[in-house]
């Protein structure tokens, strides 16, 4: 998902976060009802005397929510593009700030390339260093990326002169 908020005449900030069906309340109702459903099947089961049905059950739902975790967790990254007529600006992390790197933004390049896949891979090059954006999106959000920040750098520039 993108986003960007203009935040006055020359200052711009680009969100960027991964696609996620599910949110908030809908994560904790839908591992729910699958539990339920499990243990439910699980008990049936161990009363008609398959005991060993309901530690299975338990180790299925430990390795289901451990996989729902990390998909959670993945879904919760977080890339903020500060874009000034100064600097450029970004900003990663999940729920703190892991990464941060600043760069005056005439030294720096927003560079698209195109990997042996075909797939966009979108960065900012200063000083030999490409800190890559977007890595988490899809190829149509990445397309919105590249013609969102192409429109703001233009935009920065018309001004400028």
């Amino acid at each position: 998902m993108v986003s960007v908020e203009k935040i006055d005449g020359t200052n711009y900030l680009v969100s960027l976060r991964p696609n996620s069906s599910l949110t908030g309340i809908y994560r904790i109702i839908f591992l729910g009802s699958i539990a339920f459903v499990c243990i439910t099947i699980a008990i049936i089961f161990f009363i008609f005397g398959a005991y060993l049905i309901l530690p299975f059950a338990g180790l299925e739902l430990a390795v289901l929510f451990t996989a729902f975790y990390l998909s959670f967790k993945w879904s919760n990254k977080k890339e903020k593009i500060f874009i000034s007529d100064e600097i450029v600006k970004i900003e990663k992390g999940t729920n703190k700030l892991e990464y941060q790197w600043e760069e005056f933004r005439t030294f720096t390049s927003f560079n698209i390339q195109k990997d042996k896949d075909k797939f966009m891979r979108l960065s900012f090059r200063s000083k030999g260093k490409d800190v890559y954006v977007g890595e988490f999106l899809n190829e149509e959000d990445k397309k919105i990326l590249k013609e969102c920040v192409s429109e703001i750098i233009d935009e920065l520039n018309i001004k400028k002169y």
